[in-house]
């Protein structure tokens, strides 16, 4: 299988240049937000690896909030990110990006802080590269090419499965007729069903590293870990009684800016940016779980889940600032209310987890418990802290996770040499 890999660019914009920015991005949606995919800067649909992709101006709008508190506001710049998800590395997509996009990215980075114009995109791109501190993926291995085949096979055969309810007298029969006739579409060039390629080596090899690694390193510090544990849980408390929370209801200006970017498709794009809380233990706290956070996304739940949560495609936590900042993006199936739901109801205590340590977060109690589970405050926090997204792409519009399971499904039985009489009445009924 080929995995997947999270790109980010990050720029700052010259100060006087941002509004030019802003208008230059807008020109490449359809509608706003959503990207045309054959816009004429970066034609997203040209690029047959990359599964999603947004320009975001991350712009301070919360650091104010520290003032709330008599602390001092972070001074940062307003940046330009250009981020993505793709199959294969990340650095390939990137060159793939300068390679066929070039002129158009001049454009665009052009209103950045250090850019040359007449100098090496890539090089520019590469050197501006912030890794993903962790990062998720729903399927591991899933392809834009595997998902647009697989939805091609399922319309195919949906046009031709019997609707009377004759298929169930005999459905060995009535799948043996749908096979031949998609063997025909192949034959004739109108369906294309590809091999799946060979898992790259090196990404087994650091994967395997990865996976044995972490817990080796902290079976190695175990009795330093227990030492430090009765002292971190101490200051955890410390820190959790003392703690500003700050949840004022969010400008509805923003908000109405913010929905008219949404449901356009039936996934939808977030984007959030804030500050970590002051001081060396939440940001060594923010770091460790980070590191956990990614672990688990690579070695547990890279099979259709994020905890119990099922609507995410993609999605990542990255340090901005010399880690004074966190920006979290993800791509998301359904409406933002019912995105915030999913979470208060199935990983109130993952969203605590991480997120307790972002400055004015609703009040925890043991680092799970409280917080997210006030759901006014929280959604409060996380309508202020979300940021527009001015250019979002999405390689397979019109199809969720859960169509993308049934369609991967019904590509397995499809693939499948024989069935029983059960097995292909249900596959034929995923049709």
């Amino acid at each position: 299988m080929t995995p997947q890999s999270h790109f980010m660019v990050v720029a700052a914009i010259v100060p006087d240049r941002e509004s030019a920015l802003r208008e230059l991005l807008d020109t490449m949606n359809l509608l706003p937000g959503m990207a045309d995919p054959a816009n004429a800067l970066v034609p997203f649909g040209a690029f047959e690896r990359l599964h999603f992709a947004r320009f975001a101006v991350l712009v301070d709008t919360t650091g104010s909030d520290f003032e709330v508190f008599d602390l001092p506001r972070p001074q940062v710049p307003v940046y330009l990110a250009f981020l993505g998800e793709c199959d294969g590395p990340a650095e390939a997509q990137l060159a793939e990006f300068a390679d066929k996009a070039g002129d158009g990215l001049r454009r665009i980075f052009a209103h950045c802080a250090g850019f040359d114009a007449s100098g090496d995109l890539l090089a520019w791109m590469t050197a501006r590269q912030t890794p993903t501190s962790a990062g998720y993926v729903n399927w591991i291995g899933r392809t834009v090419k595997q998902i647009r085949e697989n939805s091609a096979l399922q319309q195919a055969l949906a046009a031709q499965v019997p609707r009377d309810g004759a298929a169930a007298d005999d459905p060995q029969a009535a799948r043996h007729a749908l096979m031949d006739y998609v063997q025909q579409e192949q034959l004739e060039g109108r369906l294309l069903l590809t091999s799946t390629e060979r898992t790259p080596f090196d990404w087994q090899l650091r994967n395997c590293i990865h996976a044995i690694g972490i817990p080796l390193i902290g079976l190695i510090l175990l009795p330093l870990i227990i030492v430090v544990t009765p002292f971190t849980i101490v200051m955890l408390r410390r820190h959790e009684k003392s703690d500003p929370e700050f949840c004022p209801r969010p400008d509805r200006a923003a908000v109405r800016e913010m929905q008219q970017l949404e449901d356009h498709d039936l996934t939808n794009s977030f984007t959030a940016l804030g500050p970590v809380k002051p001081g060396w233990f939440r940001r060594r706290l923010t770091q460790l779980l980070l590191l956990l956070i990614d672990y688990a996304a690579r070695h547990v739940f890279g099979r259709g889940h994020l905890a119990r949560v099922q609507t995410i495609h993609f999605a990542r936590w990255v340090f901005i600032d010399d880690k004074a900042r966190v920006l979290f993006a993800s791509n998301y199936d359904g409406s933002h209310e019912s995105y915030m739901d999913d979470f208060i109801n199935k990983a109130a205590w993952g969203l605590n987890l991480i997120f307790s340590n972002g400055f004015g977060w609703p009040r925890t109690d043991w680092l799970i418990k409280g917080g997210a589970r006030h759901e006014l405050r929280f959604k409060y926090y996380q309508r202020r802290h979300q940021l527009p997204t001015q250019v979002w792409y999405k390689a397979y519009p019109g199809l969720t996770l859960t169509d993308l399971n049934r369609n991967q499904r019904i590509r397995e039985g499809f693939e499948m040499a024989s069935m029983s009489d059960e097995q292909a009445l249900a596959w034929l009924r995923l049709l």
